[in-house]
């Protein structure tokens, strides 16, 4: 395989009622909230990250009032900016990014030429 999905997000307006959905379907616990990973992608303090174990990828649920309700998966790349700009060669299109985010990451987000939108995340310069 090349480069794996590392992460994953579930958006919605209203983000608490998303973790309780999810909590009592699959069991999911969340962590305190912090600061959203960028306010690109959630309001802050509405992005809680789920409690990852060792038999998943890491996730989070957040969003609010003016965000876009959509469930998206990122790939780990090494460069966020080059693999925006060759989603954008390639004929998608660069919606956001490469930002960067809490901790020592940086996010971009594209669409590829069908729509979809997936993210990219890798370690910042």
């Amino acid at each position: 395989m090349g480069q794996p999905v590392v992460h994953f997000e579930i958006s919605g307006i209203e983000p608490g009622r998303l973790r309780d959905y999810y909590a009592g379907l699959f069991d999911w616990r969340f962590n305190p909230p912090g600061s959203a990973a960028t306010t690109s992608v959630s309001a802050d303090g509405d992005y809680h990250f789920v409690e990852a174990d060792s038999a998943g990828i890491n996730g989070g649920v957040g969003g609010g009032a003016g965000y876009p309700q959509r469930v998206l998966f990122y790939v780990g790349v090494p460069d966020v900016g080059q693999a925006l700009a060759r989603a954008e060669s390639l004929g998608g299109k660069r919606l956001m990014g490469p930002e960067p985010a809490t901790g020592a990451f940086t996010v971009g987000h594209f669409q590829d030429p069908e729509g979809n939108v997936l993210g990219v995340a890798g370690p910042t310069a």
